[in-house]
């Protein structure tokens, strides 16, 4: 921002200031644990569950999954530097899995349905990693 913005102007992204060093309070393990709780349930009620794919949206499914990863991860990332917010990760939740899932049906509709899958995977897994590595200095600082 520059003095001749009004006092109420928005900062430029570039401009925000978030403390890399915020407390992590013990509230923050209780949901930690809740959301782990919540995979692990997840996890042993779809392996005993057992549940069949459809086989008009099989093709969808991978893509939703990893576009969901990558939310989640960029969830915890926000997270960890204090500055989540659940409505924001929610619409970044849901708008990926859909971008996603459209990417690959507009594919199939012009027959490269595969390649736009492969590229989908490539540019979401970049970015999972870099999330991940993110959390790795913040947790780890390594």
């Amino acid at each position: 921002m520059t003095e001749h913005d009004p006092p109420n102007a928005v900062p430029a992204e570039s401009e925000v200031q978030v403390p890399s060093d915020a407390p992590i309070t013990p509230t923050h393990g209780v949901y930690a644990l809740a959301a782990i709780a919540a995979l692990v349930v997840g996890v042993v009620i779809g392996t005993v569950a057992g549940p069949q794919v459809p086989a008009v949206v099989a093709p969808y499914l991978p893509i939703a999954v990893v576009a969901a990863i990558d939310a989640v991860f960029g969830g915890v990332r926000a997270f960890l530097d204090g500055i989540f917010d659940a409505k924001v990760f929610v619409i970044s939740f849901v708008f990926n899995v859909l971008v996603a899932a459209l990417i690959v049906w507009l594919g199939d509709q012009l027959g490269v349905g595969t390649q736009l899958s492969t590229a989908i995977v490539v540019v979401l897994g970049i970015r999972i990693f870099g999330n991940a590595a993110a959390l790795r200095r913040r947790l780890f600082g390594a």
